[in-house]
């Protein structure tokens, strides 16, 4: 699915949807420039998860959890930013590969930065600045991910 998010509104939209389309178990891979709206998007979606409160960016701590409850349940969603990472080794070394159990929801920033260690997506979506607003991406790499698609009630722009 491809779109494009005229504003920053847009995007809030596109984070409402995801966030009625998430299931647990989850791993989302966010790609894009610095300043493409990663972070943007993931604020947007947890917000519309119900998460009550700041939502930072992870740069500095490279992971931030947060509780959502999803049909009644509570799910943990883990944002990853691995931005400052050296080597993939780091991810293994701070137990961040033991996060992805088929429960947690991980989304994450710069997978790149953790190549050949970072379990595989099940949603991945890119963004790119795009004028005054972005153009987006949304790929699915499993059955999960093809579910989560299914359940996204965006229009597709482009």
């Amino acid at each position: 699915m491809k779109a494009h998010l005229r504003d920053d509104a847009h995007t809030a939209a596109l984070g409402l949807a995801l966030a009625r389309a998430l299931l647990p178990g989850l791993a989302i891979h966010l790609h894009g420039d610095l300043g493409a709206g990663k972070t943007a998007l993931t604020r947007a979606l947890l917000h519309a998860a119900g998460h009550v409160g700041n939502v930072k960016s992870p740069t500095y701590t490279l992971s931030e959890p947060y509780r959502i409850t999803l049909d009644g349940a509570p799910v943990n969603v883990i944002h990853y930013d691995l931005y400052r990472m050296g080597s993939p080794e780091e991810f293994l070394d701070a137990g961040f590969r033991e996060d992805f159990d088929g429960h947690n929801i991980c989304i994450v920033e710069w997978p790149d930065k953790a190549a050949g260690v970072l379990p595989p997506p099940d949603l991945a979506i890119t963004l790119s600045v795009a004028g005054e607003g972005r153009d987006v991406e949304l790929q699915a790499f499993s059955a999960l991910g093809t579910s989560c698609l299914q359940r996204l009630h965006f229009p597709p722009i482009l």
